[in-house]
């Protein structure tokens, strides 16, 4: 698993509270921080996935499992 990911699932989580805390007293700013917060620990998190994809990616490659080829991009009319 990636630093990217468990940092990113830790804010996730402790940015949930945040907002579950600003709803619980009424506190606008309190929930907007945390949903904020919450969406940047996702966007790590997914960062993270996708680190461990092109890691497994190359992996396969240098092991011989997996072929690369170039991408062939419709260009149109």
């Amino acid at each position: 698993m990636d630093e990217n990911s468990i940092a990113g699932s830790i804010n996730e989580v402790k940015d949930a509270a945040k907002v579950a805390i600003g709803e619980a007293v009424g506190e606008a700013r309190l929930r907007s921080d945390g949903g904020a917060d919450k969406a940047i620990g996702r966007i790590r998190n997914y960062a993270g996935s996708l680190s461990d994809a092109v890691r497994e990616a190359e992996a396969m490659k240098s092991a011989g499992l997996l072929v690369a080829s170039s991408i062939k991009r419709d260009t149109g009319p």
